[in-house]
């Protein structure tokens, strides 16, 4: 069985500044097959013209490279004001990105901490408008041929995301599916490989990023760790992964930070009633691992502010760890 392709997330390697050419010199250099740039490769202000998106594609295409987009999002409202938002004009800037650089999907995220904080719309409001703005997008996203990758990020839980996804009328292999990171299920009290296996027909992009769970006297704390050093079963989810008719290409993300998890805040735990007694079983157990691996000083949390310091050769040794796990067993 062929080994999957296994490149890094743009995020990762942010902090170095690079330009989008400067990013693909820096996978070609480091090993890496291909890049997401899972943010979209410009800023809104400073957006590309045609030809330097098609040169981007030729320079990936010259040098064997996978080229994958962001840039999308999936709730229609500014979640910093709570207005409205017009994201199907977000969505087909974003895709039309997509076409001219080669790409087949667009990495969508509304970034919020919703569930975090107390004056958020509830959780059915936001998945009621989602799937609607999903409902709307899905004649321009066929019209692209592209699909938008709904990250498992911190706004729905696997379960969630699977009945937005009925909510929206959409179908695997269409014009919805999901960008899976293996690490922010962990802050959804989600356990990473039953998380995947409930989403496998949807996966379409990936974050691989490893992490661990720790048990503290405010709650769970999940944190980012170097692919291959925590507690995430890296090599069970990717094995899932490599079951489905279409490769997916196996892009690390890494990243500094930890995610306080309030589970002793009876109201905040009220919000994930899909979490079940097994899969709570299974966090804990992911926290003694992460609670054995720090105590051997295997890993640990990483303060943001020091992720500049040590993110090329962090993300330079996961690359190399994830495509070990990628080929353990292919033939």
């Amino acid at each position: 069985m062929k080994a999957s392709k296994v490149g890094v997330d743009s995020y990762s390697l942010k902090p170095l500044g690079l330009s989008p050419f400067e990013l693909l010199e820096w996978a070609i250099i480091n090993g890496a097959d291909g890049v997401q740039f899972s943010e979209g490769g410009f800023p809104a202000s400073k957006a590309p013209d045609k030809p330097l998106l098609e040169d981007l594609r030729t320079y990936a295409a010259e040098n064997g490279l996978y080229l994958e987009w962001g840039g999308g999002e999936h709730i229609p409202l500014d979640l910093a004001t709570g207005k409205k938002k017009d994201i199907l004009a977000v969505n087909r800037r974003a895709a039309a990105e997509a076409v001219l650089v080669g790409a087949t999907s667009v990495r969508s995220c509304s970034g919020g901490l919703m569930r975090w904080k107390k004056d958020s719309p509830p959780t059915g409001e936001l998945l009621r408008l989602s799937a609607a703005a999903l409902r709307g997008a899905r004649p321009m996203l066929r019209d692209h041929g592209l699909t938008l990758a709904v990250e498992t990020h911190f706004e729905f839980t696997s379960f969630e995301l699977l009945r937005l996804f009925e909510m929206s009328g959409a179908a695997p292999g269409g014009e919805i599916g999901v960008c899976l990171d293996t690490m922010n299920v962990l802050v959804m009290l989600e356990d990473p490989e039953s998380a995947a296996a409930r989403l496998l027909p949807w996966v379409v992009t990936t974050h691989i990023k490893d992490g661990g769970l720790l048990v503290t006297e405010d709650g769970l704390v999940a944190f980012p760790a170097e692919a291959g050093t925590g507690a995430v079963d890296l090599p069970a989810v990717i094995v899932r992964l490599r079951s489905l008719p279409r490769q997916v290409n196996l892009s690390l993300e890494d990243h500094g930070g930890d995610f306080l998890v309030p589970v002793y805040d009876a109201e905040f735990l009220a919000g994930f009633p899909d979490l079940s007694v097994g899969e709570m079983a299974k966090l804990l157990r992911t926290a003694a691992r992460t609670r054995t691996a720090k105590e051997a000083g295997r890993m640990g949390i990483l303060d943001r502010a020091r992720w500049p310091e040590v993110c090329e050769r962090r993300v330079r040794r996961g690359l190399q760890a994830v495509r070990r796990i990628a080929e353990k067993g292919t033939g």
